[in-house]
């Protein structure tokens, strides 16, 4: 078994303080690795990554329709939102559409991951919300899928609920899977939560980038609509200044993240796709990861990856904003086809 690889050193004052290591596999569309640090087949859970496999299945069915939700509010299906005010305006305007009660969500109340929109709330003396967890859009989605299917509402969250069960096969099929291979767990927020190899992960975020590979056309359409709105409303993916929506600002570019240091992105034109992990569960140093990607294989949209350092600068600075240390990827991509 290939052992994992350091991504990124850390100094300060030229000592070494922190050291990431990690794995990477980048998947042409023959479906083996083109690219590889690390191992290929390291195995890691999705987390928030999976959600645009998540949604499949909502808008296969039509729910986003039957409820006529708007361009952004489909977006934050697939997010993994701040709750920052626009944020829980498309939120409660979902409710609304779908007649869903809050206290149907089985994510936990609790408050905005935005520290300024908590901040905002807490002056206010306004309490914790289930619609302020990150993964809230999510979990209003399965509700309306529910809703539009003749689904129970009751149990959504369950692996054995058919909701869950599509998601489950929808993703299997993407990842040139079965869906035994795939392992499963509970996610943060109650859901259940994949785990398979990050070349199989990979491939299914080719899938995304390029949805011609897709021969089920139900499944093709719905990815297509996904991956658009992706697009159009990055800001609904993640928020103000987080790695989601600045490579989302990119057309070229599908890109989630996961917790515990996962994320993954694809390349429409190049048709090529990457799964990452950092080991130690960091995500500090994506945009780092992501951007040296991309200068590796010659990406010509320099705005994105600058876009990248300004999220994570390779100086490091202090409260004071002084220079003090760097950030240095130093992983090389082994190509290996």
């Amino acid at each position: 078994m290939t052992m994992e690889e350091v991504l990124v050193r850390e100094y300060r004052a030229g000592v070494e303080e922190c050291v990431h290591t990690g794995h990477i596999c980048g998947v042409d569309e023959s479906g083996s690795a083109k690219y590889s640090v690390g191992d290929t087949e390291a195995v890691t859970f999705l987390r928030s990554s999976g959600k645009p496999f998540q949604a499949i299945p909502v808008v296969k069915h039509g729910a986003d329709d039957t409820f006529g939700f708007t361009e952004a509010e489909g977006a934050i299906l697939i997010g993994s939102h701040r709750a920052e005010p626009f944020h829980v305006e498309a939120l409660e305007s979902i409710m609304r559409k779908t007649d869903i009660q809050e206290n149907l969500l089985i994510c936990h109340p609790t408050y905005p991951i935005s520290v300024y929109a908590t901040e905002q709330l807490q002056r206010d003396h306004q309490p914790k919300r289930p619609i302020y967890h990150n993964c809230s859009g999510k979990h209003l989605g399965i509700l309306a899928l529910c809703k539009a299917t003749g689904y129970p509402l009751e149990g959504y969250g369950s692996p054995d609920h058919p909701a869950q069960q599509e998601i489950l096969e929808t993703l299997a099929y993407l990842a040139d899977l079965k869906k035994e291979d795939i392992a499963l767990g509970t996610d943060g927020c109650g859901f259940p939560v994949f785990a398979m190899p990050l070349r199989s992960l990979a491939t299914a975020f080719l899938k995304l980038a390029c949805p011609d590979l897709i021969g089920d056309a139900a499944i093709r359409l719905a990815v297509e609509k996904i991956v658009r709105r992706m697009n159009a409303h990055y800001e609904m993916v993640a928020g103000t200044d987080r790695i989601c929506s600045s490579l989302l600002m990119d057309d070229n570019i599908v890109a989630k993240g996961g917790a515990k240091g996962v994320y993954c992105f694809g390349l429409k034109k190049e048709r090529l796709a990457f799964a990452l992990k950092v080991l130690d569960g960091s995500e500090d140093e994506w945009p780092i990861i992501v951007a040296s990607i991309l200068e590796q294989i010659g990406y010509p949209n320099q705005d994105t990856i600058n876009r990248m350092y300004e999220l994570a600068p390779l100086d490091i600075m202090n409260d004071n904003r002084l220079v003090v240390g760097q950030n240095k990827p130093v992983f090389h991509l082994k190509t290996t086809n």
